[in-house]
């Protein structure tokens, strides 16, 4: 029992750590909120009055995402997975990373969903960490491409609304996230190492599944990147749609590293920081993170705990 006790005594550090750097974050975006208000008010006032059209196409794209992580997901498993459960499984996944910190949530229900499909915890475990990983590349991928795309190069001009104090703020957030959980990261990308090479002749040996893999991956991120995308266009802001999809995924990758339930708060400031500094005026920022987050967190919210509690209830997870 003391052994025990003494193999969780670094465990519970690292968490205390992590939910005290997370009630930083959280305060922090909190005072920006507060301070930056008039701001805010504008934004959401002005996508009251967006283009409904726009908004309706965001809608459906974010409806997509859920099959396509689904897609991601059996691409990582050797095993046919029953596909209507796995598409709800990763429906409610998402809403669970809502409530718990560093994408927590979403992993414990994918694998209790895996378990109860009859894969040994082992092969869950693994076949999550090679869907983390192959969404990682793709990403990485992705803000090479996007970032030679791109006309120009991104600037940092003066901002008006959001000041240099945002940018001193998420930089020190980022860089005390990644001091807390350098160990475990370290740590997490050799698993991650380990679990590619096992899974790449088993997955890569079956062509569907690493197109599922690799196109899941690829499609889940490019549909966030649409959303984005129409709610710039519905809330009328000028920038270019790849400026628009590079912003995204940089900003979405930058705020991984800081610890708060679903990105809240840390994506928000990084995103709106990103738009701004890219030339978007203040309000029409504020209105394009307030209307992506209303369509991919605050509207799925309710149905992801009814999907949840629904599986939970047929002992699906």
């Amino acid at each position: 029992m003391t052994s025990e006790r003494l193999l969780s005594a670094p465990r519970r550090r690292r968490a205390y750590w992590h939910a005290a750097l997370t009630l930083v974050v959280l305060t922090a975006v909190v005072c920006l909120a507060r301070r930056h208000w008039p701001v805010l008010e504008t934004g959401a006032v002005r996508l009251a009055v967006a283009d409904q059209g726009w908004l309706l196409v965001a809608a459906l794209a974010t409806l997509a995402t859920a099959p396509c992580a689904a897609l991601a997901l059996q691409g990582a498993v050797p095993r046919r997975l029953p596909p209507g459960r796995l598409v709800a499984g990763q429906f409610a996944a998402s809403t669970a990373n809502h409530f718990l910190p560093a994408g927590l949530g979403g992993c414990a229900v994918t694998l209790r969903l895996l378990m109860r499909c009859g894969i040994p915890i082992a092969d869950a475990a693994t076949a999550i960490v090679v869907k983390g990983t192959a969404g990682a590349l793709v990403r990485g991928a992705l803000v090479a491409v996007l970032f030679a795309a791109c006309p120009g190069r991104p600037h940092l001009p003066n901002l008006p609304h959001f000041s240099g104090e945002l940018l001193l703020t998420v930089c020190v957030l980022a860089g005390g996230a990644m001091v807390v959980s350098a160990g475990p990261l370290r740590r997490w990308c050799r698993r991650a190492l380990v679990a590619v090479r096992a899974y790449v002749g088993v997955v890569h040996a079956r062509p569907a599944r690493a197109a599922g893999l690799w196109g899941g991956s690829l499609a889940f991120v490019a549909l966030h990147c649409l959303v984005l995308i129409t709610v710039t266009r519905a809330v009328a802001l000028p920038l270019p749609p790849a400026r628009v999809a590079l912003l995204y995924v940089a900003a979405s990758t930058v705020a991984a590293l800081l610890p708060t339930p679903g990105g809240l708060g840390s994506f928000d400031a990084v995103l709106a920081l990103a738009l701004t500094a890219a030339g978007a005026p203040a309000t029409a920022a504020a209105s394009a993170v307030l209307g992506y987050r209303l369509l991919t967190v605050w509207l799925p919210l309710l149905p992801g705990l009814v999907v949840l509690g629904v599986l939970v209830r047929r002992g699906a997870l």
